[in-house]
């Protein structure tokens, strides 16, 4: 009988890696399914989610408004940014000159740098602000083509917000922060894992079922699961990553519940009214 394989795909990041903890250590049971793992960046796995390329994918947000006809929204695996998110940064002041403008001041008519136009940072960024340009660059080098003038301000995702600081950058506005203010606290709904429909039911069930094993498995195997997130966490130490990691898998991640899908509901629906993506998307989970 031959085997079956599926492809899961998702960022070579210190949360996502500690998600899949269970699997890459094979201490979760995939009846027999063999799983491979594909790492690129979001941006990357949100243009080839447009082809289909991978059965499972993590996917921004954003990217998943042009997708639900063919991906159904797997009930588990979300980062959502709890009073926290992605954040603009600009170089920050010598000493004794004045700071600069921060919130909208500091991002209307701005040259910013973005990790990818599909990223749910830039469409936050965008509800936010909509009146600035942009010029995309890979989310690892945003900091850089803030700090050489390449871009006045600069859109960051991933590590990059716990070490903005010590590389000589300042906040403009927390957009996990600013989304919680104006929603009642809800989180922001940043990326989510998203599997093919046509799988058929059976074995999106399964599959279901094994990743959200995998992602049990390391929350209830922190330390362990900590240490082997550390290699993806481009240069954070054991204490910062572990950190990063809970910012991004929590409850919220092993399931929805609802306020997550509030968040979702409500980051679609403002979205599509603001001509922001191209229709409604209703909130379905594929189990």
């Amino acid at each position: 009988m031959p085997e079956t394989r599926i492809t899961v795909a998702h960022s070579p990041d210190s949360d996502d890696a500690f998600m899949f903890y269970g699997l890459a250590s094979n201490n979760v049971d995939t009846g027999g399914i063999v799983v491979d793992q594909v790492l690129a960046d979001i941006e990357t796995l949100n243009r080839a989610a447009f082809d289909g390329t991978y059965e499972v994918t993590a996917v921004s947000f954003h990217a998943y408004a042009h997708l639900a006809d063919k991906y159904a929204l797997l009930a588990h695996g979300a980062s959502m940014g709890d009073n926290y998110g992605p954040i603009v940064v600009a170089p920050a002041a010598a000493p004794g000159e004045p700071e600069g403008s921060v919130g909208q001041a500091g991002v209307k008519g701005k040259r910013i740098a973005i990790p990818g136009t599909l990223t749910t940072a830039y469409l936050a960024l965008r509800l936010y602000e909509p009146d600035f340009e942009y010029v995309v660059v890979p989310f690892d080098q945003i900091q850089q083509a803030v700090l050489e003038g390449k871009a006045q301000a600069g859109l960051l995702i991933h590590e990059g917000q716990l070490t903005y600081q010590d590389e000589g950058l300042r906040k403009i506005v927390d957009l996990g922060e600013w989304w919680a203010a104006r929603t009642g606290g809800l989180p922001l709904p940043l990326g989510g894992n998203i599997i093919r429909r046509d799988l058929g039911p059976d074995m999106i069930r399964k599959v279901s079922k094994l990743l959200h094993d995998s992602i049990a498995y390391a929350l209830s195997h922190r330390a362990e699961a900590v240490e082997y997130a550390e290699q993806f966490g481009r240069g954070l130490d054991r204490e910062k990553t572990d950190k990063f990691v809970g910012m991004y898998v929590n409850d919220l991640t092993l399931g929805y519940g609802e306020r997550g899908r509030q968040a979702v509901e409500r980051l679609m629906t403002e979205s599509f009214e603001r001509g922001l993506i191209p229709h409604r998307v209703p909130v379905e989970f594929a189990v």
